[in-house]
């Protein structure tokens, strides 16, 4: 069963709600502690063992500090694409450089890596 932790932030402590199971709620002084807790409740209101569920923690921020963190997320995972990218085009660079009877250690020197790594790159 899919649980739905919304956790709003109440001075130093986190109030959580689990609206598919009534009368779930808790709180929490960190969001790490979220998880445990559900589970722990939901075993005794709903009789199925912790491993019956699965437990999404929303912290509700607000519009704009919500928005603010999407951001972030998405920065990041346009971070993540890029450096996948980049692998990939140091790889073939790699190949091709080698291909063209370049050393191991010439290949590092063109593209800035150790040799070490120019090693990994023409094994992957």
């Amino acid at each position: 069963m899919e649980l739905t932790a919304r956790c709003v932030r109440d001075g130093g402590w986190w109030i959580v709600r689990v609206p598919e199971i009534r009368g779930l709620f808790t709180q929490v002084r960190r969001l790490d502690q979220v998880e445990p807790w559900i589970l722990d409740a939901a075993t005794m209101l709903d009789s199925r063992p912790p491993e019956g569920y699965t437990v999404t923690v929303v912290p509700e921020l607000g519009e704009d500090l919500g928005t603010e963190v999407a951001n972030v997320k998405q920065a990041r995972e346009r971070l993540r694409a890029d450096e996948r990218e980049a692998a990939s085009i140091n790889r073939r660079a790699a190949a091709r450089l080698a291909a063209e009877g370049l050393t191991v250690r010439d290949i590092g020197t063109i593209l800035d890596v150790s040799y070490q790594r120019a090693h990994q790159l023409l094994k992957a």
